[in-house]
């Protein structure tokens, strides 16, 4: 049995989900910021080398300048988030301009990738009034995180590793990157967490399967 958990209250009231309650080991994998030209490929292989599904939360202007990696995330059988169009600080939007870059990134995933998105994560997981209203009207659930791994701000592929390790539950929606300034220590992470959490016993699921959206 599943139940999704937002912020310790009600269903009428939640503004977002961040991880679901469930008497299995499933968890699932998020990848923030992308698509990226080189390291969602390098993701992607690694994913299918375990047969992990993941959820790919994604940044429009990015879909329309590397729809390849777009497309490949989507042939591999990955679900696919709407993450904003250009990104931006939310509390600088009011909701006229959340809702076009919500459209936006919306449009660019329908005309590029023939994908309409149902998951929204706002930027930095800021929920302002402005994201819940402009995440009802798009028929979108909003979707958070219970672990953070860090991976955006690390330059120690072992401290993202003993992150994870050491806090996660079943029921968690785990927050990656697959589009990070610096170099990235993610796929270095995966090849590690990957092996030892299906030993563990872990099931890696979409969030959409993880909250029984589908």
């Amino acid at each position: 049995m599943i139940q999704s958990v937002a912020f310790g209250v009600s269903a009428e009231e939640q503004p977002g989900y961040r991880s679901a309650q469930t008497d299995s080991m499933q968890i699932a994998l998020t990848f923030d910021d992308g698509p990226h030209p080189r390291l969602t490929p390098q993701i992607l292989e690694i994913l299918e080398r375990y047969h992990v599904p993941a959820t790919f939360f994604m940044v429009g202007k990015n879909v329309i300048n590397y729809p390849d990696a777009a497309r490949a995330v989507l042939r591999a059988g990955h679900e696919i988030g709407n993450h904003t169009f250009s990104h931006y600080h939310m509390n600088i939007l009011n909701e006229e301009g959340l809702s076009d870059e919500l459209g936006r990134c919306e449009d660019a995933l329908e005309e590029l990738c023939e994908y309409r998105p149902h998951l929204f994560r706002p930027p930095e997981g800021a929920v302002t009034q402005y994201v819940r209203h402009c995440s009802d009207a798009g028929d979108y659930e909003l979707i958070l995180w219970s672990l953070d791994t860090r991976d955006w701000e690390s330059k120690n592929t072992d401290s993202i590793v003993r992150t994870v390790l050491s806090q996660i539950q079943p029921g968690d929606i785990v927050l990656m990157h697959d589009y990070i300034g610096v170099k990235s220590k993610t796929p270095e992470a995966l090849e590690i967490l990957l092996p030892e959490l299906l030993r563990r016993g872990y099931e890696f699921v979409t969030v959409s399967q993880l909250l029984g959206f589908q």
